[in-house]
């Protein structure tokens, strides 16, 4: 039974698809008081990477003794999901208690002509709620889709903003060239505040350095070469994730918005961190990823290449997208550089889902001979798990919403 909030929330997508200014959200957060402007926000965006460095940011601060809420998107089995407090999920009064907040407040906004928020900004305003009432020492906001028009923008001085690896998404939102969607996400730099940013993809570093130049902010670019090696990381573009949080709090020292954090207890905290659906166990040698764009199964292709040195295995894969993907080259890279044994792939319970026997198709032509399609993916993930030996590496990837129906099938 879905709780009558969470019900709600997830109607909202409807009947309500227009975006508010960023100046119609502020009216909203200014007939709550500014929450924000008493938060030190660290502000993260990017198109690979945001949630990890958020993660990273919680566990640091956390095992550090501050009180750290995290808004994050999107949401694997519940809504509830994105709101941290101290990195657990927020409970059901807290939550219950902030949906009614916003939900009179959209009430009163819509008598005055507002247009009702849209299901991010729903929920964007109920974190805001949330942490004002808990009063958090730091808050990590992610944002949504881009940066520079994102509702999570509205914020006005953030602390410290954060610019994680750049690739082509949502193209038909935020331009179709690297140096486009760097722009936008970019936009999330305040004027004077300082921003840390991955600098490994040269059009979107120069892009971000022009930007942050423009705005007076002081710039910290980390590279490959920077990657935070004294914790292992099932997944090599996890130690660069960690060192881009890693940069943000040494960075929040140097301006004394933070005590400087002893680096046993970055190592401590980093070694805690779990980030469900990023190279996440689920089993024996059952692996759970969240790649859904070419980057993304760049990234995931190396961190299985790492583990088939370590332990050749036979290798297996169950793959689902929504059809807005870059689905073709996603399916290219994966055939080239894993050579799967065996592919499963279904179609996922959601109104963008692309259908089995597309995926199937394209699997197939660009060589995987072996590839079964289903239907849904209760039935995929049956038939994988029968298929699967002692000897074989059974990878979940793809969509977000698939490792999302993964999980609570699997109970993970």
């Amino acid at each position: 039974m879905i709780p009558k909030e969470q019900e709600y929330l997830l109607k909202i997508p409807f009947w309500t698809r227009k975006k508010n200014t960023l100046s119609q959200v502020r009216d909203f957060l200014s007939e709550m008081g500014q929450p924000d402007r008493q938060m030190k926000i660290i502000h993260v965006a990017g198109s690979n990477g945001k949630g990890s460095v958020c993660a990273d940011l919680t566990a640091i601060l956390t095992t550090a003794g501050y009180r750290v809420g995290t808004f994050v998107s999107p949401h694997l089995s519940d809504i509830r999901e994105r709101f941290l407090l101290d990195g657990t999920m927020v409970d059901q009064k807290r939550f219950g208690a902030a949906f009614e907040t916003v939900y009179q407040l959209t009430r009163a906004m819509l008598e005055r002509g507002y247009q009702h928020p849209t299901f991010f900004e729903f929920l964007f305003l109920m974190a805001m709620k949330i942490y004002a009432d808990w009063q958090p020492d730091y808050v990590i906001l992610e944002t949504g889709l881009g940066g520079r028009l994102d509702t999570t923008n509205v914020i006005e001085r953030p602390v410290c903003t954060v610019i994680t690896s750049i690739s082509l998404e949502h193209t038909q939102y935020l331009g179709d060239t690297i140096p486009q969607i760097a722009g936008e996400k970019a936009g999330i730099i305040k004027p004077g505040v300082p921003v840390v940013y991955d600098d490994n993809q040269r059009l979107a570093a120069a892009v971000i350095l022009q930007v942050a130049q423009e705005q007076h902010a002081p710039a910290f670019p980390v590279s490959e070469r920077d990657s935070y090696k004294e914790v292992p990381f099932a997944a090599p573009y996890q130690a660069m994730n960690a060192a881009l949080a890693v940069k943000v709090l040494d960075v929040m020292a140097d301006i004394r918005c933070l005590d400087r954090i002893d680096r046993d207890i970055y190592r401590r905290g980093l070694r805690q961190v779990h980030w469900p659906g990023r190279m996440e166990p689920a089993g024996d040698d059952i692996w759970l990823d969240g790649a859904h764009s070419p980057d993304g199964i760049r990234a995931f292709i190396r961190a299985i290449q790492e583990m088939q040195k370590k332990n050749p295995k036979n290798l297996q894969i169950l793959f689902a997208v929504v059809a807005e993907k870059d689905y073709n080259n996603m399916i290219q890279l994966l055939c080239r550089e894993l050579e799967p044994t065996q592919v499963t792939v279904t179609h996922l319970n959601h109104e963008r889902a692309l259908a089995a026997d597309i995926l199937l198709t394209t699997f197939r032509q660009y060589g995987c001979p072996q590839v079964t399609a289903y239907a849904d993916v209760k039935a995929a993930l049956s038939a994988a798990l029968q298929q699967k030996t002692a000897s074989d590496r059974l990878c979940i990837v793809g969509s977000l919403y698939l490792i999302g129906e993964i999980r609570t099938l699997m109970n993970v």
